[in-house]
């Protein structure tokens, strides 16, 4: 898979403060919301709390669909529900099909074969059901585009209603009956899959049967599981449905659904949206996959446990079967595409290749490649074949570039299938790359990895974990939160599962945490010891009945960092000679809002200051020596010592963050000018180094020592050129030991106590009472 590139939203930290303090929420929870959208307050509690919901008289024309079902319900008239062979397919029919039965309908369904009938609703299919005597047909998951089938259904006597949610024509004929279509109606929540439509076409159809529309609840199991498995964006009224139904379905009574997660082994007390997609619906689509869903239906129907029990097998082993068939086609898919070479996308085809299974291995082609990928099984002279797409490419409309060549297709942005002629697959092959490269940027074909929080490494705690489960539901539309660590370092491998995963220690921020690697094999992917930028999800890890905080990694890469802007005197022997001996007698003014960051990692509060993209600038006690180590971690802001904020605070009049790094010496160092923040990040180490070097800074007579002895000896290239020897110049100066100008060199003769000199009883003041501040309060405070 290419490399990622990452992709770290600036953000407004007022924004964030504002949430942190008005939602008590963290800083973390906070950069996550206002990075996706959500910096006003109402609208990031309302978020949180998904609780959207909307009427169903919200879908333009419902009441010609109700209307219509109900009717045929009193006359007793046969109703078909028309679904479809993937979970939201099943789900949609399963619910109409005991709507429609609790109203007194006489209900039957019906699936297509992914092999015999192909997806949706077919002609064939439509004279079956009206020699069959059927007087309703509702589709469900299908139908927005079979504008001629539903003409044929309406020509045989059938009356239709049109349930789906998949993308209309391009052309933009509908079908001639009552549609219920969450983008065609102009429903608030355009996003929902056809379960979604289908449970609040049930609620309104039990209101206008004056029966409680609460009951359409009942299905809210199979509402969360279609929405997940359909990969839906889970925003808006979707997050409700799925949080909603997520509890529904640990406590559901359908035997079906219990019998379906005791195969899958899934705890219901821990189900969540990862257990529906990558354990139950897979069971599910099975089936469909590999024969006709009819089982996969029985079982979300059946009130029969003993049933249950036998049809969940019978999933579990076609599951199994599936996977099998799986591994083989993506080996020869695989070879193909190395074959192919580096392409835009990719239209991959085999003979042996199973119909039903060449839409997850697309799935697998486009992860890795980070490509469009089709995938068709040929079958002599047609093709059936099953399409998966990239963020920045519709695939749907790459269909509609080669139409010409196909015989039927469908689907939207993500997903999609087609029928082909073999010998028009060269043509649309050359349609579809030509179309992606037509419309794919080179960046278009890097996976991006968004961040969602750049986080130091005290934070990555249980209490952190737990606080970003208040996201969830989490999949297409909402992923889950991703943390960006700075300068972490890995230790401590042990290989797992067969030396597929790796768990292993982070450090960041002198704080320690587990983490674990899925599928990267055995050893760390990158050297023990070596600081880099990592991305993880942050989880609670339930192991053995105890619940602890994992990290999971997505990413790691060296450090990187941009240039550090340095703010410091070119010359710093001159600008001490020409420096104000007098300290001021009070804080620079400013109106900083204090930010108390104490004790938590410099590089995680300083890297998410950065990623603002406001301006930064990081205060520190000994700028030469803070410099080396900062420059190989962290960038993008400017840099200065207490000092030279004290001498020039118009330096912070353009940082809308002002970072002290480590703790000021003096009072009137506490402050910093301007507007914004000013964030106190030091902790126990960093007073240590700011006394040490306050030490080294103030202490002037070692120096004055040194630099006598380096003049009388004729060394002058040997003395350091740094702040520390202008003070002891000065002081021998105004001893009259040395002279400066032309350049500095001894007056012979002269000896004296340096306490004569009212410049060293300053700087000795000053050294004192520096050293008992930052013993006294400072030190207290950290």
């Amino acid at each position: 898979m290419p490399e990622s590139r990452l992709q770290i939203a600036a953000y407004a930290f007022s924004a964030a403060a504002r949430l942190e303090r008005e939602l008590g929420v963290s800083h973390a929870l906070a950069q996550v919301l206002v990075r996706r959208g959500l910096g006003d307050p109402a609208s990031a509690r309302a978020w949180l709390a998904a609780e959207e919901a909307h009427d169903p008289s919200a879908f333009a024309g419902v009441d010609a669909a109700v209307a219509l079902i109900l009717r045929h319900a009193v006359a007793g008239a046969r109703v078909v529900v028309h679904g479809d062979y993937d979970v939201d397919g099943v789900c949609s029919t399963a619910v109409l099909v005991r709507v429609l039965r609790r109203l007194g309908a006489d209900a039957a369904w019906y699936l297509p074969s992914r092999g015999d009938d192909g997806y949706g609703l077919s002609a064939r299919t439509v004279d079956r059901l009206a020699r069959d005597g059927t007087r309703l047909l509702v589709t469900a998951d299908c139908a927005i585009t079979a504008v001629e089938e539903v003409a044929a259904a309406r020509a045989a006597g059938l009356d239709v209603v049109v349930t789906d949610h998949h993308a209309p024509r391009a052309d933009g004929a509908l079908p001639d009956a009552p549609i219920v279509h969450p983008a065609v109606c102009g429903y608030p929540c355009p996003e929902l899959c056809a379960t979604g439509v289908a449970y609040k076409l049930a609620g309104a159809l039990l209101r206008a049967a004056d029966q409680d529309p609460a009951g359409a609840d009942e299905d809210l199991d199979l509402v969360a599981l279609a929405t997940v498995a359909d990969v839906v964006p889970l925003v808006d009224e979707n997050r409700r449905l799925v949080r909603a139904g997520l509890r529904a379905l640990a406590a559901t009574s359908k035997p079906g659904l219990r019998a379906l997660m005791r195969v899958a082994k899934t705890d219901p007390g821990g189900l969540g949206a990862h257990a529906i997609g990558f354990r139950l619906a897979p069971r599910i689509n099975a089936v469909g996959r590999l024969g006709r869903a009819d089982a996969a239906l029985e079982l979300v129907l059946t009130d029969d446990a003993e049933r249950a029990a036998e049809v969940a097998g019978e999933l579990d082993h076609a599951n199994a079967e599936r996977r099998l068939v799986e591994t083989r086609i993506l080996f020869a898919a695989e070879a193909q595409a190395r074959e192919a070479g580096e392409r835009t996308a990719y239209v991959l085809a085999g003979e042996d290749w199973h119909p039903g299974v060449v839409g997850i291995v697309a799935a697998r082609i486009a992860e890795r490649h980070h490509r469009p990928t089709v995938l068709v099984a040929m079958d002599g002279a047609r093709g059936t074949g099953s399409g998966r797409s990239i963020p920045a490419f519709d695939l749907l409309a790459g269909l509609h570039a080669g139409a010409e060549h196909l015989e039927r297709h469908g689907g939207h942005r993500a997903a999609a299938g087609l029928e082909i002629r073999a010998d028009a697959l060269d043509a649309f092959r050359a349609a579809f790359e030509a179309h992606a490269a037509a419309v794919l940027a080179p960046e278009d074909l890097v996976p991006l990895e968004r961040v969602d929080a750049v986080v130091p490494g005290d934070v990555l705690g249980l209490g952190l974990a737990e606080e970003l489960e208040r996201i969830e539901p989490c999949g297409a539309g909402n992923p889950g939160a991703t943390l960006l660590v700075r300068a972490a370092t890995f230790s401590d491998p042990v290989g797992m599962g067969e030396d597929k995963h790796v768990r292993f220690s982070v450090t960041a921020g002198g704080a320690r945490s587990r983490a674990v690697a899925f599928g990267k094999g055995a050893r760390l992917p990158v050297p023990a010891g070596v600081p880099v930028d990592a991305t993880f999800r942050l989880e609670c890890n339930e192991w053995g009945g105890m619940t602890e905080p994992r990290l999971v990694l997505r990413s790691a890469r060296p450090c990187a960092p941009e240039p550090i802007e340095v703010l410091e005197p070119a010359d710093p022997v001159a600008a001490e000679l020409a420096a104000p001996l007098d300290p001021p007698d009070r804080r620079p003014a400013g109106a900083r809002a204090v930010v108390d960051r104490r004790g938590s990692g410099i590089a995680g509060v300083v890297a998410d200051l950065v990623a603002t993209g406001e301006p930064v600038l990081v205060v520190v006690a000994d700028t030469p020596r803070r410099l080396p180590g900062l420059k190989e971690r962290l960038g993008g802001f400017a840099l200065a010592s207490h000092l030279a904020l004290e001498r020039g605070p118009d330096l912070a009049e353009r940082a809308t963050h002002v970072v002290f790094v480590d703790p000021p010496a003096h009072a009137w160092q506490e402050g910093a000018a301007g507007n914004g923040f000013l964030h106190l990040a030091y902790g126990a180490p960093e007073v240590a180094f700011a006394r040490a070097a306050h030490a080294r800074a103030w202490d002037v007579r070692p120096a004055a020592v040194a630099l006598y002895r380096a003049l009388r000896d004729g060394q002058q290239d040997a003395v350091a050129q740094d702040a520390l020897t202008g003070r002891a110049l000065r002081v021998l100066s105004e001893l009259g030991v040395v002279r400066l100008a032309p350049r500095a060199e001894l007056v012979p003769g002269r000896r004296t106590d340096l306490f004569q000199a009212a410049t060293f009883r300053a700087y000795h003041v000053r050294y004192e009472d520096g050293l008992r501040f930052l013993t006294s309060a400072t030190a207290r405070a950290a």
